[in-house]
């Protein structure tokens, strides 16, 4: 018994094992962070997607420092996937159908460097195939790509407050009164205009809402 009980604790092991190792990460940068982990977090594959900050030289920065600027920093998740159901070039198909690739200044209604969008990648076949999504999101746009292709450095989680925000029962204070953090995150994404642009941009191809 006791033999075969460590036989079966090795096969999980074993098991658990391949499993992490399909698991692997992608950082972008896509203006709000609320609305890239939401747009993520519902891809067949992606097991997590968490906010925060990369690209800047300020360690373990706050909200409040990156908007504030000066950190260099991105709004900009981490997104956890399992490549053996969808691929990191899959993804950067998607994240370039996310976002208004051709806006150099910020994204929808947030402006300035911290909402400029960025894709952070790791050696030679993450580049490539960032590169090729971006000349894929050129062509079909028929303008330049604003979207900086950038080597990966530390990413930061942002505060616990800014995590699934978008989908979040705790009640906040907004100027429309008491709203939970879901309800807010609704009115602020419909009022930013993002998914009208991406929907004037890429059409049927669009993600989000």
């Amino acid at each position: 018994m006791k033999i075969w009980m460590t036989g079966a604790v090795l096969g999980l092991g074993l098991g658990l094992g391949a499993a992490q190792a399909d698991q692997k990460t992608a950082v972008v940068a896509g203006g709000c962070f609320w609305c890239v982990e939401k747009d993520f977090e519902s891809v067949p594959g992606v097991a997590s997607v968490v906010s925060g900050f990369a690209g800047g030289k300020t360690a373990n920065p706050t909200y409040k420092q990156v908007t504030a600027g000066g950190t260099g920093h991105y709004e900009a998740v981490q997104i956890t996937y399992d490549d053996s159901q969808v691929s990191y070039a899959d993804l950067m198909t998607l994240f370039f159908r996310s976002v208004d690739p051709t806006d150099a200044g910020g994204q929808f209604c947030d402006r300035g460097d911290s909402y400029r969008t960025a894709i952070f990648v790791s050696g030679p076949a993450e580049r490539a195939a960032a590169e090729a999504a971006s000349a894929e999101a050129e062509q079909q746009l028929g303008a330049p790509i604003a979207t900086r292709i950038l080597p990966t450095g530390p990413f930061y989680a942002a505060e616990d407050y800014h995590q699934d925000y978008y989908k979040s029962s705790d009640i906040i204070i907004t100027r429309f009164g008491p709203r939970t953090k879901a309800s807010a995150y609704k009115l602020y994404r419909e009022a930013c205009g993002r998914d009208a642009r991406v929907q004037q941009l890429w059409g049927s191809a669009a993600i989000g809402n």
